[in-house]
This record gives structure tokens, C-alpha cells and sequence, in this order.
């Protein structure tokens, strides 16, 4: 079979006269190891969590996305209808596996996509071609292969679980992508976008650390009035004073006594002499803008904000700019390979983060609702109920309609 030869060539067995991708190059060293930031970190998306910063841009970034509604609809001539009773629908927001829930499936390949550019999930279908399980797979045991060398060839996924490979076909993968897809990968954010803004700050974390763990305290000087001392001197008094003042432990513990004709002296050079407040803080900045995040979202206030003040207009920004584009992503590659030819379509309910405090939502559902001086309405009082968790009341189906003095199910009695 043809994909069986592309898993050979993938595990290095392929015929000669097959392409295979060598060792030393830039995929297979960033696999490997990572590659190396401007300011010599090796940067990879297992340390590069270890930054706050990166931690709470995917935070914020995969964990709206996961827990976001995703709404089943099928098409009508003039309306859609949800559906709430179809299987699909529960795989993606209840439990899409045995060992998964919906929200931590799609956090994961979320995160996977912020952090390697690629998440997956593979599809399993009983003999009927109905989709019975999703399966989410780590990024690295996953990897896609074009069938023949063309631009608009078929992909298998060649999947290791650590003993066997196996081929699977395109249309039962989902394949999250992220940015710079290029039909079989897409580019990470760490290698590319932040990687020397994460590498710096990697560095001074480190730089922070060990500038804190010996003391914490301006470096000391010492001074001999007259004459010098050999350096079997020097080298015990060095010794001496890194043993009883060296690290945060013994930071203003002993009294510092010298031998007559020895002074000390204080130089005050400290982390904000040497600009490190500021660049620390500029690395958050920029690692914000690799991730399309804005960083009084992840508690960075220094900087001003032109997206408003209230918490929907930060939302309304959030939304836009940075998860909408991968929401449609996620809605085509969804609707393609699990709901093609069933008349119905998957959805995000975008609103949930548009919601603001108790007096925005009041205003929001007073237009909703109409009256006068709102116009017609265009959502029912069931409508309104139901999006707060309500029941229904009696008569509530009815829309307003400021041109007739009785309605019925959005129709005056004239009619």
C-alpha cells in the first residue's frame, strides 16, 4: 500500500531512491533537542511553560476555546434548528473518549497547537462509517505524510503508541492547525514567533535566580591600608566570606569581622541598575504579541490598552483578533470530516464571551426584547430565560411588534 511505504519512509526505512529528511536538519534537531535562542537558551515547548508568561497566554488562549459552547444545528430553508439528541454532539461536549472530558480534550490540542502549531484527535467509526470515539494523541507520536509528492495529495497520519505505527487516513484525524499551515504542518509559536523572546527571558530568569540565591546583596569590596596579602590569603578570605554570607540562608546572619589593616566596602550595583526590571518586562510584552494576547490579560497593566475598559469590550477584542481565527479553523475541519452530508453543522456560541456585568447584560436583553422606544423585538421572552437557565413561562414565544396592539406568535391579530 502506498501510505505503508510513506510510514517506511518516516522511520528511515524507505528505498534509496526515496527523499528522506536528514538528521541534521532543522525540523530533525528541533524535534530532537530544540533550537538554540540569541542569547544561547535551547528553547523548546517543555521549558518555554516553565515562563509564566507562556503559561498564561495558553491558558488563556486554549482554555476560552475549550470551554466555549459548541452548538449542533441543522439547516433550514429560512432558520437553523439545534440539535441536542445527536451522538457527535456529546463526543464534543461531554466526553469525547473514555479517559477524556470535551474541555480537557480540546484544552490539550489547543495547547498543542500554541505550542507545536499541530493538535489531533483521532476519529473512530464502527463498520457503519458512524463516528464513535475521539481519541486525543500527543503531538509527537503523530505525524502526517503526503501519499505522492503532488500539492493536492492525499495525507495519512502515520500514529505510534510506542510499539506498532499505524496509518490513518485523512478524513479520520482532526487536524487542528495553526499558523502558516502549509497542507501538512503548521509553524509553532515557539520556534518561530517568541523564540528569541522566550529564550531571553529564560535567561534572566536563570540570571535572577543565581543573582538571588548568592544573597541577594551588593557585591563586597575588601581593602588593605598598606602592603597586600598572597593569594593563600586571599583565596582563605574569599572562601571564608562565600561560606558565611553566600545565598539567601545566611543573608545578615554573621556579623562580618576582618583581620586589622583589612576594610570592606559596598558596591551597589543591583538588578535595576542593570535594566533587568525593564527587560523582563519588555519580554512579557513581546512574548504577548507572538501569541496574539494582550498582556493586561495575563495581569501586565504597565502598558495602556486601546480595547476599552470594561470587561466586554476586552472580551469583544479577545475574541476577535485572536480566537476567532482559530475557532472557524477548528468549525471547518469539524464540520468536514464529522458532519459532511448530514445537513447539519457545528458552531462556537461566540455571545457566552460577549456578556458583561449585570447592568450591560440588562440593556442587552432589554433591545432583545423590544418595546418602545427599542423597536421590534427579535428575541422572546423563552429566549431570554433560557439563555439565564430559566424555564419557560406561559405566552413567552411571543416576539414584540410595536405596530400591532396584540401579538401572536410574532403576528398582529390582523393577520
Amino acid at each position: 500500500m502506498k501510505w505503508l511505504n510513506s510510514v517506511k519512509s518516516a522511520l528511515g526505512f524507505a528505498p534509496k531512491n526515496e527523499t528522506q529528511i536528514p538528521w541534521n536538519s532543522a525540523q530533525s534537531l528541533e524535534f530532537l533537542s530544540g533550537m538554540p535562542a540569541s542569547a544561547g537558551v535551547y528553547v523548546t515547548p517543555e521549558n518555554a511553560q516553565r515562563l509564566a508568561t507562556v503559561y498564561a497566554c495558553c491558558d488563556k488562549v486554549a482554555g476560552a476555546i475549550s470551554t466555549l459552547p459548541l452548538g449542533l444545528y441543522k439547516r433550514t430553508k429560512t432558520v437553523r434548528d439545534e440539535v441536542h439528541d445527536h451522538p457527535v454532539h456529546a463526543l464534543l461536549n461531554e466526553r469525547p473518549s473514555a479517559a477524556w472530558t470535551a474541555a480537557d480534550a480540546k484544552f490539550k490540542a489547543m495547547l498543542y497547537v500554541m505550542l507545536r502549531g499541530d493538535g489531533y484527535m483521532l476519529i473512530k467509526r464502527n463498520r457503519m462509517g458512524e463516528v464513535k470515539e475521539l481519541i486525543q494523541v500527543p503531538w509527537e507520536v503523530c505525524n502526517p505524510i503526503k501519499q505522492e509528492p503532488t500539492l493536492e495529495s492525499r495525507i495519512v497520519y502515520a500514529v505510534s503508541d510506542g510499539l506498532s505505527m499505524k496509518g490513518w487516513d485523512m478524513d479520520d484525524v482532526l487536524h487542528f492547525a495553526g499558523y502558516g499551515f502549509n497542507g501538512l504542518s503548521s509553524m509553532s509559536v515557539i520556534s518561530w514567533g517568541a523564540k528569541n523572546a522566550i529564550g531571553n527571558a529564560l535567561a534572566m530568569d536563570e540570571y535572577s535566580g543565581r543573582y538571588f540565591a548568592d544573597g541577594a546583596h551588593a557585591s563586597l569590596v575588601l581593602k588593605q591600608d598598606s602592603g597586600g596579602m598572597d593569594q593563600k590569603k586571599i583565596d582563605f578570605l574569599r572562601a571564608q566570606i562565600r561560606e558565611l554570607f553566600g545565598g539567601l540562608r545566611n543573608a545578615h546572619k554573621h556579623p562580618l569581622i576582618l583581620p586589622p589593616g583589612i576594610s570592606s566596602e559596598n558596591v551597589s550595583i543591583t538588578a535595576s541598575d542593570a535594566q533587568l526590571l525593564e527587560a523582563r518586562k519588555f519580554q512579557v510584552i513581546d512574548i504577548c504579541r507572538a501569541f496574539g494576547v494582550p498582556p493586561h490579560m495575563i495581569g501586565e497593566t504597565s502598558a495602556s490598552t486601546s480595547w476599552g475598559s470594561g470587561i466586554e469590550s476586552i472580551n469583544r477584542g479577545f475574541l476577535t483578533y485572536t480566537l476567532n481565527p482559530r475557532l472557524v479553523k477548528i468549525e471547518e475541519e469539524i464540520n468536514h470530516k464529522l458532519m459532511r452530508g448530514t445537513g447539519m453543522f457545528f458552531e462556537f456560541d461566540r455571545s457566552s464571551m460577549l456578556e458583561g456585568d449585570a447592568k450591560t447584560q440588562g440593556e442587552f436583553f432589554r433591545g432583545a426584547l423590544g418595546g418602545p422606544g427599542s423597536g421590534p423585538g427579535w428575541m422572546t421572552t423563552n429566549e431570554v430565560r433560557g439563555r439565564r437557565n430559566l424555564a419557560p413561562v406561559p405566552g413567552g414565544d411571543v416576539l414584540f411588534d410595536p405596530n400591532a396592539g396584540k401579538t401572536t406568535g410574532g403576528k398582529s391579530e390582523k393577520d
